[in-house]
């Protein structure tokens, strides 16, 4: 027979499939202490693999892998059609899992910083790839397992690093603790992409642990006359077939657990994960196709620079490109190239260049923008690496200075986000003689940002501005200021209300960017009219006092049977937020 041949080729004897089939029974007992301590630690260690971003110690937690045995375990059940195996091994798979998810949020929870990295990233979105490397892996440790140990084994740690188990669970640990202390649907997100693929992993070594066993025929009858005498001295097995046989669903099982229907079950569980990582695998081909498309406009503008636009026609140097970043939005590409020249290019270049990079994109040259941002140069070694003579430097003046720092600083942080919910509105810059520069980030939330984030954000300032002696600190505004109150059918405001509206009118005047929403309510017996008289007192106030116009007010009926305005700021709109320069101290 086939399966008699395909044993006698891997080197697989009677007496080794013996041994095999009875090292995976006892490789899902419950009772094994230093399994559940491998759980434990292998959970540990892939939390913090992952929350520090480190490859070598996630590849450590992959290299414990406990959960191998439990799967091969259930490969074999289903091989075999043995019931009770299948049961205690689905039974060991769900408490380790429990275990090693209930350890990694309690290890989230505890940790004081929760940034999601790339590590993690990476584990959230599973695709059609990943199946088919779980799949050979699978195949790949069934093999190991069965074969006769010569030498050192090299394969097994390599299907554990390969398959990477552990982490994936402790990606939904992540995720779920997330949940719990931030951010709900960010938190359930992580969870679930981390949930599919060790569902992927499970289900692809399932199926191809299954299919060696079949093909090893290691189901035999010798084989199950041994296990079946060693069942008859083993506790957990024991009991697991006495609960069993007290389930009416049981003898059910063992009718129409015959192969083709055990083929089939599996073969549906592939088939439903199939659609998921499917999607998965578009995206993910989209966004190479996407990054492709960007990396050929990149250098196809650089280039074209380079060759036609970055030297005087005498062939001297006169500007190199310091950073180039691309839009394409509306079916209207834009192109920023910030460059560092010595003579300011005319608009009449800029149009040719422009010309030019849309003929090479082959796009009308309407659909093609140029954002050119232009750094003078104070020294021509930049710009020639091997002068003769140095040229006298350009003089320039205190404003070009300020403004090229304030286009540095625009580009450095103008991508910058904050931690939900807190969104930026302004950069203040403080200047004081004789100290380092100040930056203060000006952001709308109705929490303060935790500590451990502000010092994450003020070490990404640095970073950004190659300004490590910079001092960075962060000011909040609320969103919530309040409420005025009213008497009964009157719009009239008090004392009171127009000192609220006072501090309303400074903020909203010190930041363009922000809007007011205005949520005016009114007592169920009151006239109707009433609100919009009320409204209009706040409008008129403001425009009066401190001229805000009424585009900037969002004006709303509230649902509250209350003689009241709530007032609540919001961003207008997510555009980079103006840098403000403060000369004098805090």
């Amino acid at each position: 027979m086939f399966r008699d041949w395909f044993a006698d080729n891997l080197g697989v004897s009677q007496a080794r499939k013996e041994q095999v089939y009875l090292d995976i029974c006892r490789s899902v007992s419950l009772q094994d202490v230093s399994y559940w301590i491998q759980v434990l630690f292998a959970a540990g260690i892939a939390t913090l693999g992952l929350v520090l971003n480190s490859p070598a110690v996630i590849i450590g937690a992959m290299l414990i892998s406990p959960l191998m045995g439990g799967i091969l375990a259930n490969g074999l059940a289903l091989a075999a059609g043995d019931v009770i195996l299948a049961m205690r091994a689905l039974l060991n798979l769900v408490l380790s899992c429990t275990v090693a998810i209930v350890f990694a949020v309690l290890l989230v929870s505890l940790l004081p910083f929760k940034e999601m990295t790339s590590e993690i990233a990476a584990r959230t979105q599973p695709n059609i790839l990943d199946l088919v490397v779980a799949l050979f892996s699978g195949a790949v440790g069934s093999v190991a397992i069965c074969k006769e140990p010569r030498g050192v084994a090299t394969s097994i740690p390599g299907v554990a690093i390969a398959v990477a188990l552990m982490p994936p669970l402790c990606v939904v640990g992540y995720g779920i603790g997330i949940a719990i202390s931030i951010n709900s649907i960010k938190g359930l997100q992580i969870a679930s992409g981390g949930g599919l693929l060790f569902f992927t992993n499970l289900v692809a070594i399932t199926f191809t642990a299954m299919v060696v066993f079949l093909g090893l025929h290691i189901d035999n009858l010798q084989v199950r006359a041994k296990v079946n005498e060693w069942r008859h001295t083993d506790q957990e097995s024991i009991r697991m077939q006495t609960i069993l046989e007290r389930l009416p669903a049981y003898n059910i099982l063992k009718k129409i657990g015959n192969l083709p229907g055990r083929l089939l079950l599996i073969f549906m569980t592939i088939l439903a994960i199939i659609f998921p990582l499917n999607q998965s695998f578009s995206q993910l081909r989209r966004e190479i196709t996407l990054q492709q498309q960007e990396n050929r406009i990149r250098n196809s503008a650089t280039d074209l620079w380079q060759k036609e636009f970055a030297n005087f026609p005498n062939g001297e140097p006169r500007s190199y490109i310091s950073n180039i970043s691309t839009l394409d939005k509306n079916n209207k590409l834009t192109v920023q190239l910030q460059v560092f020249s010595s003579k300011q290019y005319t608009p009449d270049e800029q149009n040719n260049f422009i010309q030019q990079l849309a003929s090479r994109l082959g796009k009308p040259p309407e659909l093609v923008a140029l954002k050119l941002i232009e750094i003078p140069t104070a020294s021509s070694d930049i710009l020639r690496p091997l002068p003769v003579e140095k040229p006298p430097e350009p003089v320039i003046t205190i404003a070009q200075l300020q403004s090229s720092f304030l286009q540095e600083v625009q580009l450095a942080l103008g991508e910058m986000r904050l931690p939900q919910p807190a969104q930026m509105i302004n950069y203040e810059l403080i200047t004081i003689p004789n100290e380092p520069l100040r930056i203060r980030l000006v952001y709308l939330s109705e929490r303060d940002i935790e500590k451990d984030a502000q010092m994450l954000l003020a070490d990404s300032v640095r970073t950004r501005l190659d300004y490590q002696s910079a001092l960075v600190s962060m000011q909040r505004i609320g969103t919530n200021l309040g409420a005025i109150s009213f008497e009964r059918n009157q719009s009239t405001l008090t004392p009171d209300n127009t000192k609220l509206l006072d501090r309303v009118g400074q903020v909203l005047q010190r930041y363009p960017n922000l809007q007011l929403q205005v949520m005016v309510n009114q007592q169920l017996e009151e006239l109707q009219e009433i609100v919009e008289q009320r409204s209009q007192a706040i409008t008129d106030y403001l425009k009066s006092q401190w001229q805000i116009e009424r585009d900037r007010l969002n004006l709303a009926v509230g649902t509250q049977p209350q003689s009241r305005a709530t007032l609540t700021l919001t961003v207008t709109s997510p555009r980079k937020p103006p840098v403000e320069t403060i000369p004098g101290t805090f």
